[in-house]
Order: structure tokens, then C-alpha cells, then sequence
């Protein structure tokens, strides 16, 4: 019987080629986006290369100054305010601090190469999961000495000496300063914006003056817990370590905050802010509307597969009202219309599945983001190919159900009008 209704439901298909192509069309592009925006989202949140042990890393990235004005100053913390009230924390297993990148100018022969700079600590290369395809990482005796030394990746390693290995120990001049190099890592996608760079040098050779008593700076803080379950724990000590920071203004300056905030609450606190006022991280706020957006988008193919289904079925009303005459039950037609309009609908899921891994392959090999690959999601598909079929079925049973309980001569009246 399913064989017969599954061939029945191909022939309908091809019978009505144009609602086809638009159900279709309808179902493989909210997967082919739905995929696409996963992947762009687990790429930049999730546990991936160099920041695997992602359940067990917090980040201080963004300093929140209120004035007493009402205005309001957003930044980066300062190498002083993470330096004396940050890496001094007892509970975290390691606290490293390392500065935002920076396009920095090189040059090979008369090509100009913009490398992306940052100015990082020993623990930095303790705390994330870098990668060495040869040599090591700069260690703290090589901070403290202020050693020209720098890790590169691969990609800076073949554009600068025309090759990925055997450049340990040469020379690379960035920002017209010599620095040896010491380790070569594969290449960190430019989404992972805490560890991402091309060259990696210590903070001791930083420009900046690193003494200097401020709390606004260009620095962050990544802070490596001891275990998932400790992080609770370093978020209350890190909260009590920054009420003894002082207001550099007090008479202009009402308070500051900075958090110690997992990856994705740390930019949800920033989109948030204008509905939270910074007391939150805005997670709260977050998951619900996008979970709301997501099923909103997720609800458009199936408004137009009803509407399709509709139409499609009254069209059928002449074989319903034969089918119903012959003692065809309502239980078998609405039966047959769902098993055609799952069909469809994996049909669409499939094809939607294709599309998106092609685009997502299309993007890697495009280099929008730099050494970004992008990969599918499976479980992501197979949820999303669930919630589809699901309303694959919705968008089928109100008018099979409709139709399915007219009389044969209802059914074949309307087919003749």
C-alpha cells in the first residue's frame, strides 16, 4: 500500500510541476539557511580549534563605564586593570591576557602583506589548543626578557618565505621590527576572535605602555577554569575582584563593570545592552528570540504548503468523490494525501541539504572570513529536517481532513464547478 501511494505521490508531482517547484523551492531554501546560519554560529561559539575546551573558558573582554550623565563608554579593558585584579585569581586553573589584533604591514621584496598582530602572554599558548606543525610557542622566560621571538601560521609562513616548513629559527619583519620565529600553527579562523591572528608576539614588546594606570585599553582576558562546574565559582570571584577597582573619574564616572563571561554571553551582554542596562548577560533574552525567529522561519514553508495543499487538493476532488464512492474511508484518504505531502517534504529536505553544503563550500573556498571552513551540521539537519517533516504533515491534514470528509457528491459537485 505505502509503495502504491508513494508512486501515486510521484506522479502528482510531476503532474502539477509548477506548485512542485514552489513547495520545493520553499522547503530546500529555509534549509539550505537554516544550515548555513548554524554553521556560521557553531564556527564562532563552538568548541572548535584553538579554543576546544571551550566549556571551561570564560572571557573579559568588553569594560562597561556608566557616567553620571547618563552617557555611557564601551571598550576594551586595559593590560593594567587585567594585570592586577584578574591574573591575581586563585580559582581559575591559568589566566592569560593577550591583546585585540591588529592589521600590521610587512613587506616581501615590494609586496605588502597585512598581517593581523597580537601581543600575547605564556599562558595564552597553555589555555588554547593550538596546533604546532613545527617548533614550539614562546615561553614566560621569553616575555619577561622581551625576546623578538613570534609563533606565525601556516598560511604567513608560505606567503612570507614561499614555504610552510623549515622557517624556524629565520626572520620575519613585521611593523619594520625583526622577530624570530619560534613555533608554526595551522590557521585560526578569523571568526574565533580571541585567539585569531597571523603573528603572535610577546606582550613585553608591545608599543603600549603596559604600567600605565588606566582601565580602558585594547586587552582581554581568557581564563581557563578547572572544570565546567568551576566556572560559577570564577565568575563570583572575578565579580568581588572587580568592586575594589577604583573610578578613575568618580565625580564624572557612576560605576564600571567587566564581566567574566562565557564566549557567547560575552557579545550577548553587548547585544543586549540596551534592553538589559549591562546587569545581565542577555542570555535570557537571546535563546528566546532566537529560537522564535528560527521557528517563525521555519513556519513560512509551511503557510505555503497549506496554501499549495489546499489549492492541489480541491483540484483532486473528482478522484476523492470517485475514491469515496468505490468505499474508500476518510482514514485512507488522509493517509494517502500525508504520505505525499512527507514525500514532498523530504524531497525538499534533501535538496535542501545539497544546497547547503554546497553554499557552505562556496563560502569556505571564497575566503569571505579569513581560514574559515565551514562544515555541516548533521545534528542541526537532522533537527531541522524533523521540525519540516513535522510541519510537512501540519501544513497536510487540515485539507486532507477537509476534503476527506465530503460526500462523493459533494466531491464530484465541486469538481465540476
Amino acid at each position: 500500500m505505502l509503495l502504491s501511494y508513494l508512486k501515486l505521490a510521484w506522479k502528482v508531482l510531476l503532474r502539477r510541476k509548477f506548485f512542485t517547484f514552489i513547495s520545493l523551492f520553499g522547503i530546500s531554501f529555509t534549509l539550505m539557511v537554516l544550515l548555513v546560519v548554524v554553521a556560521f554560529f557553531d564556527n564562532s561559539f563552538g568548541a572548535h580549534y584553538p579554543e576546544s575546551r571551550i566549556d571551561r573558558l570564560t572571557f573579559a573582554q568588553f569594560l562597561h563605564v556608566k557616567f553620571k550623565d547618563g552617557g555611557n563608554m564601551n571598550t576594551p579593558p586595559s593590560y593594567y586593570l587585567l594585570d592586577k585584579y584578574v591574573r591575581p585569581l586563585r580559582t581559575p586553573e591559568k589566566v592569560a591576557i593577550a591583546s585585540n589584533f591588529h592589521a600590521t604591514p610587512s613587506y616581501v621584496g615590494n609586496r605588502k602583506l597585512d598581517l593581523d598582530l597580537r601581543y600575547t602572554d605564556a599562558n595564552f599558548w597553555q589555555i588554547l589548543d593550538f596546533n604546532f606543525r613545527e617548533g614550539r610557542a614562546f615561553l614566560e622566560a621569553d616575555v619577561k626578557a622581551a625576546a623578538h621571538v613570534a609563533v606565525i601560521n601556516r598560511s604567513t609562513a608560505r606567503q612570507y618565505f614561499g614555504t610552510e616548513t623549515g622557517v624556524v629559527g629565520r626572520t620575519i619583519v613585521v611593523n619594520q621590527t625583526n622577530y624570530r620565529v619560534l613555533g608554526v600553527v595551522d590557521d585560526v579562523p578569523a571568526m574565533r576572535f580571541s585567539s585569531y591572528a597571523d603573528v603572535w608576539v610577546p606582550l613585553s614588546v608591545s608599543p603600549d605602555d603596559l604600567q600605565q594606570v588606566k582601565v580602558n585599553g585594547d586587552y582581554l582576558a581568557i581564563i581557563l577554569a578547572k572544570s565546567a562546574d568551576d566556572i560559577p565559582a570564577v565568575q563570583a570571584e572575578f565579580e568581588n575582584a572587580m568592586k575594589r577597582v577604583p573610578l578613575p573619574d568618580p565625580k564624572n564616572q557612576q560605576f564600571l563593570e567587566l564581566h567574566a563571561d562565557r564566549l557567547i554571553a560575552s557579545f550577548s551582554r553587548q547585544l543586549m545592552s540596551p534592553l538589559t542596562d549591562y546587569k545581565s548577560d542577555g542570555m535570557e533574552l537571546l535563546y528566546p528570540i532566537m529560537a522564535g525567529l528560527a521557528l517563525l522561519f521555519m513556519l513560512l514553508p509551511a503557510l505555503n504548503l497549506v496554501n499549495i495543499n489546499v489549492s492541489r487538493i480541491m483540484e483532486r476532488s473528482s478522484e476523492i468523490g470517485v475514491r469515496k464512492a468505490f468505499g474508500a474511508t476518510g482514514g485512507t484518504l488522509v493517509g494517502q494525501f500525508l504520505v505525499e505531502n512527507i514525500f514532498l517534504t523530504l524531497i525538499g529536505g534533501v535538496l535542501g541539504l545539497l544546497l547547503a553544503y554546497g553554499a557552505l563550500q562556496l563560502i569556505s573556498g571564497a575566503q569571505l572570513l579569513a581560514y574559515a571552513q565551514f562544515e555541516m551540521s548533521w545534528r542541526i539537519f537532522a533537527w531541522a529536517l524533523l521540525v519540516t517533516v513535522f510541519f510537512g504533515v501540519l501544513s497536510g491534514v487540515y485539507p486532507a481532513f477537509k476534503m476527506s470528509r465530503l460526500q462523493p457528491v459533494q466531491a464530484l459537485k465541486a469538481s465540476g464547478k
